[in-house]
């Protein structure tokens, strides 16, 4: 593998950029756009194209637009100036009803983005709440350092610092996927600060590796991830994430992945991605959900069967996990003030597969259950 040089953000940004644009005259030149999706093909998608493929990408997900205008929190961590991209909607002249004085704090997950949070960042708005959702270090529109410690730790100090620069002392915490581990590790650090918690399909509900999951190392998730293409994303997701269903709705999720494995980061992208699989693999949660005090929901898809790991597990090994109906269940048992809803129907993403029943049982819960005190 080739060290990437220790290049500043802006720079890497810059380059991105350039390289995009690139990319862009070299397509026109060839006469190749005729059968090339243009950049208005997929919604959030304005980025250089390639003839087959797609959208390209830079390494910040420069090129695709958010549903939401995105901010940048400028600050020092390991010894770097890293940036984070979030959005921060306000509640101000929503057409339903005032602002309630709350805030909601969305945590996105590991094939995901803040901008997958736009309906639900829609409906919590227009119901009185601040939102505010950030992209993590390592992801999408965020820094992508060459060399970061990654643990979960981490990425709730960040987030810690990025809300208390934006005077935000106690906040709602959703987190859906890894986001869902993220926020478990936010909710027993900063108890006091989380009002509620919220897990929208967390993984994490089961430590893959004492159930037999081997490991492997960071250098080969990095080969593993060089070979990401959109039709491999998209096999996985419909099968995963929406329960065997597809729609042209979630093609633009699809290739924001796809996008930034075109682009002319790729290499970055790919060694920061590896870099969080270990962190995912590594530092499971399950042990310590009877710590948490808040009150919390679980809103679990039944036909996720979602596990890291799970295509390298011995086949005896691979029918034991990612088992929802059960997660589930057991999570709800271990937390003590929970409370769990399921859906039938729905996988990994059921805020984007059915956003009316998922919006009604999150905004009827959050109005319904105490904020810790």
């Amino acid at each position: 593998m080739t060290t990437l040089p220790m290049l500043s953000i802006r720079k890497l940004s810059t380059i991105a950029a350039c390289c995009a644009a690139a990319c862009v005259l070299a397509a026109c030149a060839a006469g190749s756009g005729a059968n090339a999706p243009s950049a208005a093909s997929a919604p959030g998608a304005s980025g250089a194209s390639t003839p087959s493929d797609g959208p390209a990408y830079g390494p910040e997900l420069q090129g695709f637009e958010y549903p939401y205008p995105v901010h940048e929190f400028t600050f020092t961590s390991q010894g770097q100036t890293l940036h984070m991209a979030y959005m921060d909607v306000q509640p101000v002249g929503r057409p339903t009803q005032k602002p309630n004085g709350r805030t909601v704090v969305l945590l996105h997950g590991k094939n995901f983005c803040a901008g997958t949070w736009g309906e639900t960042i829609t409906q919590l708005a227009d119901a009185g709440y601040r939102v505010i959702a950030p992209d993590q270090i390592g992801f999408c529109k965020s820094s992508k350092p060459a060399a970061y410690q990654f643990s979960f730790q981490q990425l709730a100090r960040n987030t810690h610092v990025l809300l208390a620069s934006l005077g935000v002392e106690r906040a709602t915490i959703i987190g859906h996927s890894t986001g869902g581990m993220l926020g478990v590790r936010y909710g027993l650090m900063y108890p006091r600060e989380t009002e509620q918690l919220v897990l929208v399909n967390p993984i994490g509900l089961e430590d893959w590796k004492a159930k037999g999951v081997p490991s492997i190392s960071v250098d080969d998730w990095y080969a593993r991830e060089l070979k990401t293409s959109a039709d491999g994303i998209r096999k996985y997701e419909q099968s995963t994430y929406y329960a065997g269903h597809w729609g042209e709705r979630y093609e633009p999720w699809v290739q924001m992945l796809a996008g930034m494995y075109r682009g002319p980061g790729k290499q970055q992208v790919a060694w920061d991605s590896a870099l969080l699989y270990d962190m995912i693999y590594t530092q499971p949660v399950v042990y310590e959900f009877g710590e948490l005090r808040m009150p919390t929901l679980l809103l679990i898809g039944q036909k996720d069967t979602t596990a890291i790991g799970k295509d390298l597990a011995p086949p005896e090994v691979r029918a034991t996990l990612g088992n929802y109906p059960e997660l589930g269940k057991a999570a709800a048992k271990a937390i003590p003030h929970a409370t769990l809803v399921e859906f039938p129907d729905l996988g990994h993403a059921p805020q984007m597969q059915d956003p009316q029943a998922f919006h009604k049982a999150l905004l009827d819960w959050l109005a319904a259950a105490p904020a810790n005190r």
